[in-house]
């Protein structure tokens, strides 16, 4: 028996349908999984109408003012630097998936209403919900000594208070079914480090990285809760081959940390940002910013996409509370440059 077959699993995946929550999500379909994803808007407008005939409960528009320092907090279906593309064309992706694409319902899980509008949604068209991946979040770059009490709250709502609300209607029903469940929280490696230029976006993935392990605690032994924690990953248009773990080496579309960063403009794919979370949005070169990754590159939205398949799997069964970063071996301190460029020249 193939441990990684989600055949006949429901899948809940927040911020699902751009970047990477879209690689998650046809990750999971490749699987064989039943998957629902969540946004303020469709993977597609054709899917508007069919979502809203099914479902009479509507996201409230996100708010969209600027707030004193000027920034916009990302839509929750963008999920900051998860969002620099759309949702990935999943056929051919795996023998599974028989082409399929993931369900969609229309949410904004800053608001707890919303939030269990969400999960009830999930159980009526799923019937049950056996991973739940918090995948919403992000924030635009704004220095903490100006940046605006309104718009540190919406930071903290969006990247901790909202998974908190999700996964509080996730365990409600997960405890319930037989086989409990899973949730994985997409933290940063934001909350790990120092967080320049995004303060209240670091202190919140910090929180959330805490929260995983108190509510794994918590919600033993039925429910299991892990954090995934990226570093950079390249924001390159997703695709099927993407989806599928194709070409490791991204290096032609250099992206932003998982965490916060402007929207990429509309040919992201081709010429993708770095967000400050990565050291970059303040001028900075995004090839510096590989150089200091030991792998000499950032992740693929696939290669945090199958972390989210092995955690939620039968071979992760005795995993609760962990962080699993997925930062390519993290990073080369910067005040030891230059004994890495003369160690280890041939390697880099």
């Amino acid at each position: 028996m193939d441990p990684l077959d989600f055949t006949g699993r429901a899948v809940v995946v927040t911020g699902g349908t751009r970047g990477i929550g879209a690689a998650i999500a046809a990750a999971f379909l490749a699987a064989g999984a039943r998957v629902l994803v969540c946004g303020r808007t469709p993977p597609d407008p054709s899917a508007a109408a069919d979502a809203d005939a099914r479902d009479s409960v509507r996201a409230d528009n996100f708010d969209r003012e600027a707030v004193g320092d000027g920034g916009r907090v990302s839509d929750v279906d963008r999920a900051g630097a998860r969002d620099g593309g759309r949702v990935p064309d999943v056929d051919g992706a795996g023998a599974r998936d028989g082409g399929r694409a993931p369900d969609f319902f229309r949410s904004d899980v800053r608001d707890p209403a919303q939030a269990a509008a969400l999960v009830e949604a999930a159980v009526a068209r799923l019937g049950r919900i056996d991973v739940l991946v918090n995948n919403a979040g992000g924030a635009p770059p704004a220095p903490a000594a100006t940046a605006s009490p309104r718009l540190h709250a919406k930071i903290i709502e969006l990247n901790l208070l909202a998974p908190l609300h999700v996964s509080q209607a996730a365990n409600a029903v997960m405890q319930r079914q037989p086989g409990g469940g899973v949730i994985l929280m997409i933290g940063s490696v934001s909350g790990t480090r120092p967080s320049p230029g995004t303060a209240a976006y670091g202190a919140a993935k910090a929180g959330l990285h805490h929260l995983a392990t108190t509510l794994a605690a918590e919600w033993a032994p039925a429910v299991r809760v892990n954090s995934v924690i990226p570093g950079p990953v390249a924001e390159a248009e997703p695709d099927s081959r993407a989806v599928a773990g194709a070409g490791p080496d991204s290096r032609s579309a250099v992206g932003a940390d998982s965490g916060p960063m402007a929207p990429a403009g509309p040919d992201s794919g081709a010429a993708a940002q770095i967000g400050p979370d990565a050291g970059v949005g303040l001028g900075l070169d995004p090839e510096a910013v590989t150089r200091t990754v030991p792998f000499g590159r950032p992740a693929t939205a696939a290669e945090v996409a199958g972390v989210c398949l092995l955690l939620a799997s039968p071979l992760a069964s005795y995993v609760s509370g962990a962080a699993l970063a997925v930062h390519g071996g993290g990073e080369w301190p910067g005040y030891l440059a230059d004994l890495r460029a003369a160690a280890y020249p041939a390697q880099k």
